[in-house]
């Protein structure tokens, strides 16, 4: 194919250099959005009568049939043949609707016409990522609900600290995904904005309606200098790291399940589907889901740091590195919604083995902190009572004995302030009921917990189901 816009040019572009630069690999998956930005633009090339109103109309129905002719064709099959996504549509549109075609990028450049095309195709991919985030809380929180009165220990530093309900643990999840859709959405708060009619950097001499464009395209408004709307790809950036964030919680709770899953913890059995074994040992049943998710978070960050390096010293406007943002956004995306999908999976289907939750909820040394308040309510200083428990915990360990096995006589010589009531704080599930502040691992405020979860997440489902349905009829 003869180089688009290389009329000044006096041959074509080198083979290399065209396999070098060509993008077509990657932003086909901009096609739809795409397409959208473009039947938005001529509708208001037609309104402004920079065109006829039916050459607006023609240009309209052309690229909703190319868009029907792309979608059904494979792409790849093309990569050489076009430089990007942008030239396939327009080749494409003008072998359908012939010289009417070329009228499409009238006030129009391929740096504003990405920007937004960017922008549309992101906006619908956070959306997807609300969504599979909101099913993956849910499932965590129907775990919670089905797992109400299991306890467990409950670690700082990887050592055992106090217990609390492993339906508090699974909560502490669905707070953290919670916080990463809210990054996701402020993120796209921040980029519905409309770059289209910036042109290339300067704007246009031609009377656009950028007003009118952004209505069209669902954006809040236009952007607010020509040049920082072809240039900015801050909102590349922030998702990329909004998903590095998310996937630092996502490994985190596959480091947990990975844990528990173990022989040495026992809490939890991952289900046959997502376990593999090992092509020597025979025994092995390994949690290759949870380790491949935690792996798969160095590619996440990887991804964010690649935009950011490629970014961080490009000058005003538009660059050709910028090309080099889509696929590690694209990869990011893509990552992140299969990695949610085979995690809700995995969770879903795990057993809780509370036996052995109890049995290690049981260490008397989880109670060590239920002994200190006890002396504290019994209006010993804090620092004090510290000391006589440390004391305490320090002749146990010393006699391989247990804080609940320990002779009343031993607590009262260390403090007169004990009563034989003390007995009572070695039982887990006093331990947990005996917690009062909001937010901390009481039943009774776990159960509120999960009651509002659940109706918090339902009603959002219903919300990205209804938005799903608008979305489909208006395009």
């Amino acid at each position: 194919m003869k180089k688009m816009w290389g009329s000044r040019f006096k041959s074509d572009l080198h083979e290399l250099a065209k396999k070098f630069s060509y993008s077509l690999g990657v932003d086909h998956e901009l096609l739809n959005a795409e397409v959208q930005t473009s039947i938005a633009h001529a509708k208001m090339l037609g309104k402004v009568s920079l065109i006829s109103e039916k050459d607006s109309r023609a240009l309209v129905s052309g690229l909703r049939e190319v868009l029907g002719t792309l979608r059904r064709r494979q792409v790849t099959s093309v990569m050489n043949e076009y430089e990007d996504i942008h030239t396939l549509i327009q080749a494409s549109l003008e072998k359908k609707i012939g010289r009417l075609g070329r009228k499409l990028h009238t006030a129009r450049s391929r740096n504003d016409l990405v920007s937004t095309s960017m922008r549309i195709y992101l906006r619908g991919k956070i959306q997807g990522l609300f969504e599979v985030i909101n099913k993956f809380q849910m499932t965590l929180v129907v775990q919670a609900e089905k797992n109400q009165k299991v306890l467990i220990p409950g670690y700082t530093h990887l050592q055992r600290a106090q217990v609390v309900l492993l339906a508090h643990h699974l909560l502490a999840y669905v707070e953290m995904f919670e916080r990463d859709k809210s990054r996701l959405l402020d993120a796209r708060k921040r980029f519905n904005e409309c770059p289209l009619g910036a042109g290339a950097l300067a704007g246009s001499n031609l009377p656009v309606d950028r007003r009118y464009v952004a209505q069209l395209l669902g954006f809040q408004k236009p952007t607010a200098n020509s040049l920082d709307s072809v240039s900015d790809r801050d909102f590349v950036m922030e998702t990329l790291s909004a998903i590095a964030i998310l996937f630092t919680h996502l490994s985190r709770i596959c480091e947990d399940l990975i844990l528990w899953n173990s022989q040495e913890f026992g809490f939890i059995e991952v289900d046959d589907q997502f376990s593999t074994g090992s092509s020597l040992m025979p025994h092995k049943k390994n949690p290759d889901i949870l380790e491949l998710i935690r792996g798969k978070t160095g590619e996440a960050y990887g991804n964010l740091v690649s935009v950011l390096t490629t970014m961080k010293g490009l000058p005003l406007a538009y660059n050709r590195d910028m090309q080099e943002d889509k696929k590690p956004l694209f990869s990011s995306l893509q990552l992140a919604q299969e990695s949610l999908s085979v995690l809700e999976m995995t969770v879903r289907t795990l057993s809780v083995n509370e036996a052995n939750c109890l049995k290690a909820s049981k260490d008397s040394f989880l109670f060590a902190t239920d002994v200190l308040e006890y002396l504290v309510k019994k209006s010993v200083p804090f620092r004090e009572a510290h000391e006589i428990v440390g004391r305490l915990v320090q002749k146990v360990s010393e006699s391989h004995s247990s804080l609940s096995g320990l002779p009343f006589e031993v607590y009262r010589k260390h403090s007169r302030a004990f009563q034989k009531d003390v007995y009572e704080l070695f039982d887990p599930q006093v331990s947990v009921s005996r917690k009062w502040p909001i937010g901390s691992t009481r039943p009774e405020l776990v159960t509120k917990q999960i009651r509002a979860w659940k109706g918090r997440l339902k009603l959002e489902a219903l919300r990205f189901k209804r938005a799903r349905r608008r979305k489909q009829s208006s395009f």
